[in-house]
């Protein structure tokens, strides 16, 4: 009994490392918001610090090989998707960047994007580190619509229903039978899927509460001081990280697929030599 407990606790704390290290990128930008709070950097506003930061985060990260650049690929779309709905919810009032900046475009600092990304940049990383793979993963047709779906509510819902929890609904029955694995010591685990869902959703709603006290922006009924995050918010995250999980496996898949091909083209009997 005791082997087995020590056992597990190895198990736990080399899981907890794994995860550690993939989180490098959230970690290094949640410390700039602490250090750019606490301490006022010189010469530039706040907001156009940490987007140096992040930039010269995400450069080190590829040139020391932590992320490789198809990894980089991913992150920028990450990137540029993040932006994009950061724009229109700032325009639509959800949420406000009330600093000053050099770097804002329509009330939105270009490091905002970053925070995006720092989700698929822990995603890629604990992907490549603990060896994830899908077992019954469903079809790209339906993939395609339903993260495109879960995306567009974000926007629609200011002008129409929101639909989050029919989407809810619906990304349970499509990934019922599916099974994220992972390995850690050499032993190979297993969830469903539904669940790594809510489990990321849950630690970056925390991860949110840690940013707004730290003023990397604020909703509005933080204006006048500090408050919790809205519990509710849970689901947007949920929502948010299922569409950056539902990318990046489809791009793995589609990749794998390409290097399977390739693979079968140089064995070719047409390919062989004389």
């Amino acid at each position: 009994m005791e082997k087995r407990l020590w056992h597990a606790l190895q198990q736990l704390v080399r899981f907890g490392w794994q995860q550690a290290l993939s989180c490098i990128f959230p970690v290094v930008i949640f410390a700039s918001l602490a250090l750019t709070q606490l301490i006022p950097l010189p010469w530039l506003h706040r907001y156009d610090w940490l987007l140096i930061i992040c930039l010269a985060m995400q450069v080190w990260m590829v040139r020391s090989g932590l992320e490789s650049r198809d990894e980089l690929k991913v992150i920028t779309v990450f990137h540029l998707i993040g932006l994009a709905l950061e724009m229109f919810k700032v325009h639509m009032g959800s949420w406000s960047y009330p600093e000053e900046g050099w770097t804002k475009v329509n009330g939105v600092p270009l490091y905002s994007g970053f925070m995006y990304a720092s989700v698929a940049s822990y995603l890629c990383q604990a992907w490549r580190r603990l060896k994830v793979e899908l077992v019954r993963w469903p079809p790209l047709w339906l993939v395609t619509p339903l993260a495109a779906s879960i995306y567009l509510n974000f926007f629609t819902h200011h002008y129409w229903i929101d639909i989050r929890w029919w989407l809810s609904a619906l990304v349970l029955i499509v990934f019922w039978r599916t099974w994220v694995t992972y390995e850690v010591g050499r032993h190979r685990y297993r969830m469903p899927l539904a669940l790594s869902f809510v489990l990321i959703g849950f630690f970056i709603w925390i991860a949110e509460n840690i940013a707004t006290f730290f003023s990397a922006w604020r909703y509005p009924n933080q204006s006048d001081t500090w408050r919790l995050v809205h519990v509710g918010k849970i689901s947007s995250w949920l929502l948010l990280v299922i569409v950056s999980f539902l990318i990046v496996a489809a791009l793995k898949q589609v990749k794998e697929q390409r290097a399977a091909v390739g693979k079968d083209s140089r064995t070719s009997p047409l390919n062989q030599a004389p």
